[in-house]
């Protein structure tokens, strides 16, 4: 049976553009009570206002820097003390990559496994008693290549690897006490790929041809929604690039040959 959203307390991080606002407004919809974070307050305040003229019944804008260690713990206190309590955690904030690995910096992989990886651990341990308490939800955005490694993405694949690897085990660990969803995108139309981190830790500045045509934010935030309130433990959404998970399962061979032709940009 599908649950319904409506006046549930959902937290995105990450809700300022792409598929985090996506996520924010197809709640707002549902009818739930908002948590919007990122860095900047100014556009989370464009997004507070956008789902409360979609539905939310509250929105509460908490801007914080994942990168943050102190600001990251003080924004846990607030969003938990906020409604008195959290319902679903959906964990989007991130960063990409576009840079072969010879080619990347030592400081880049550590800053990809920090924000990616570190950081949403760091919030769920944070909030977890209050989540149990009130048998409530995880979610978090991986990627396809959170399922297969590809050229260019090395030390992005690598974090979001490391995120099935956590929230897998965590599911395990509470089963019938909490719901964790792993969400893996695959090319959705949005800005990650600008904002991806060069070798040299600079920000790309352009756009992926396959980002650019792929599928739209807001359709992605609708299969997601459904999913979620299905308790699916993990999503392939996107175009014909989810099969490489299936091909990579049942044909690693031909999947090797295949992913090591793929276009880098």
């Amino acid at each position: 049976m599908k649950k319904s959203f409506k006046g549930k307390v959902v937290w995105i991080t990450g809700a300022s553009e792409g598929i985090g606002l996506a996520l924010a407004e197809a709640f707002a919809k549902e009818g739930a009570k908002l948590i919007v974070s990122a860095r900047r307050k100014e556009k989370l305040e464009e997004v507070a206002k956008s789902c409360l003229a979609k539905g939310a019944s509250e929105v509460k804008v908490l801007p914080f820097d994942l990168a943050d260690e102190t600001g990251t713990n003080e924004a846990c206190k607030i969003a938990q003390s906020t409604f008195q309590g959290i319902d679903l955690l959906l964990l989007n904030a991130g960063i990409s990559q576009r840079a072969f690995a010879a080619e990347t910096s030592i400081d880049v992989f550590d800053r990809l496994m920090k924000i990616n990886y570190l950081s949403n651990v760091r919030i769920t341990l944070n909030t977890l008693d209050n989540l149990l308490k009130r048998k409530g939800q995880i979610a978090v955005i991986s990627s396809l290549v959170g399922k297969f490694g590809s050229p260019y993405r090395s030390g992005y694949a690598a974090s979001k690897h490391a995120l099935h690897g956590f929230y897998d085990s965590l599911r395990a660990e509470h089963t019938g006490q909490l719901e964790v969803s792993i969400i893996c995108p695959g090319f959705i139309k949005t800005e990650l790929s600008l904002h991806a981190l060069k070798g040299d830790g600079q920000a790309l500045n352009e756009m992926d041809a396959a980002q650019a045509q792929g599928m739209p934010a807001d359709l992605f935030a609708a299969k997601a929604l459904l999913g979620l309130k299905r308790g699916q433990a993990e999503m392939y959404i996107g175009g014909k690039e989810r099969f490489g998970v299936y091909l990579k399962r049942y044909f690693p061979d031909l999947f090797r040959r295949v992913i090591s032709r793929a276009k880098v940009r």
